[in-house]
């Protein structure tokens, strides 16, 4: 009789969640919870120096949500952080708090370049809503093939020497000590 119960409660709490997933309401928070909860696992890995790519500096023009034009050449000999988003994925805004974190003790020291292709009017309203007050950018002109990606979030962080010593896809707790202590290693190099 215990196990039928037990059975029986197991299958309503599955049968609910299931239902929660396609409601369009309570599908997004509760896939933004679990990325969040997955980002605590993940953890970011510094790439062997045999196998990382250096950045072309190329003709690469991004346009802020201040309206400052940037070339991506003005980043040479800095170590950069580049995140890959969209207001409208989940994995994306679980690990935006984190990244909120790092950028507060490191936008001094480190170029964070937080690139989407929603419009500015959303991306504004995204960060007034959460809080958030980093600088978004839009790619204006250009490509840089080194950075290309098919999936979001994608994180980069390169080198002052030009190399591309992190690449993550998904969320990742980026506000980690693991992190910080990469990021402090890459700007004493």
């Amino acid at each position: 009789m215990v196990k039928r119960l037990r059975k029986n409660f197991f299958s309503i709490i599955l049968l609910v969640v299931i239902v929660l997933y396609i409601i369009p309401t309570t599908r997004v928070p509760m896939q933004i919870y679990m990325h969040k909860g997955l980002s605590y696992i993940k953890q970011s890995s510094i790439i062997d120096k045999d196998e990382r790519k250096t950045i072309n500096y190329s003709d690469f023009t991004l346009i802020s949500d201040s309206n400052k034009k940037l070339n991506f050449k003005s980043t040479k000999g800095k170590v950069v952080f580049i995140n890959f988003w969209a207001t409208w994925c989940p994995p994306c805004i679980a690990e935006m708090p984190s990244l909120q974190k790092l950028y507060n003790d490191y936008n001094d020291k480190v170029e964070f370049l937080f690139v989407t292709s929603d419009k500015f009017e959303k991306v504004k309203a995204f960060k007034a809503k959460r809080g958030f007050d980093f600088e978004v950018f839009n790619i204006l002109s250009g490509s840089q093939n080194e950075l290309k990606t098919s999936s979001i979030p994608r994180t980069f962080i390169v080198n002052k020497k030009g190399e591309i010593v992190i690449d993550e896809s998904g969320a990742v707790d980026w506000d980690s000590e693991k992190v910080r202590s990469q990021l402090d290693a890459l700007l004493s190099e």
